[in-house]
């Protein structure tokens, strides 16, 4: 029979791995990768509700939102490294304090604006390629259980929701998937963007749903976003589900795990 010594050391022991396995589980999750689910439909096709992706926080260096509730005692950035035009980020919104992900659009200097639906970078447009129609059910989506927009509008329950989608190439030839809902938003025309020296540009490639760097932070947008406040660049989608919970096994996309992003 164990001794109450015994019983003392083998609890210490126990509370001292799970104490250890925290620490390393928060020091992998501060330094290297951070999880993320998609929680809406602003990067559609490239990202849908519901995927779930690890963040590489190593890719652009660390700042004190690369810890759990802006914590690290770092100011500005170290072991920086320049994010990529095209790149997808995962940022902290700056004056909202949750994270965004959204396509990086435009660099320091640059300037940005859309006139009816299009993108134009430093007063050039940037080519559109048609590539068909983004087709999804119309039924709700996620946790919060959001139905999509459509540009076939109005679609019943159960019918199949259209969107134009268009291939966009990025100067540095990155493509990737645009979908339009309609040119009517103020989204579709706006003023031109000066992006400021050390901020930058941000868009949602489902451009008739997306809140980002279109809309001021005073109006509930986002804005430039400080370098500081990126976290990190997704690569690949690791897991996604259709349904309310990932426990919902039936409605896993087995056609998105270990997915590339572009």
């Amino acid at each position: 029979m164990a001794s109450a010594t015994q019983k003392k050391d083998g609890i210490g022991e126990s509370i001292k791995t799970i104490v250890f396995a925290l620490l390393i589980a928060g020091a992998f999750r501060t330094l290297f990768f951070q999880p993320f689910w998609i929680p809406s439909g602003s990067m559609k096709e490239t990202l849908l509700i519901g995927d779930f992706l690890f963040v590489n926080k190593m890719a652009y260096g660390y700042s004190k939102y690369s810890c759990p509730f802006a914590i690290c005692p770092i100011s500005g950035r170290i072991f920086a490294s320049e994010p990529e035009r095209g790149d997808i980020v995962v940022f902290r919104h700056p004056t909202a304090g949750t994270d965004y992900i959204k396509r990086l659009i435009g660099l320091p200097g640059d300037r940005v604006q859309t006139r009816d639906g299009r993108l134009y970078l430093n007063d050039t447009m940037v080519p559109q390629e048609p590539a068909g129609d983004f087709s999804e059910p119309y039924a709700q989506q996620g946790p919060v259980q959001q139905f999509p927009r459509c540009e076939n509008a109005p679609v019943g329950e159960g019918g199949t929701c259209l969107k134009s989608r268009t291939i966009e190439t990025l100067p540095n030839d990155v493509s990737y998937p645009v979908l339009n809902i309609d040119n009517n938003g103020a989204a579709d025309n706006t003023p031109v963007f000066t992006v400021p020296e050390g901020h930058f540009f941000f868009m949602g490639d489902n451009r008739d749903n997306s809140l980002d760097s279109r809309a001021p932070q005073a109006v509930g947008g986002v804005g430039m976003v400080p370098f500081d406040h990126l976290i990190g660049r997704a690569r690949h989608v690791v897991f996604s589900s259709a349904g309310s919970s990932m426990l919902y096994f039936w409605t896993w996309r087995s056609d998105r795990f270990f997915v590339g992003l572009e």
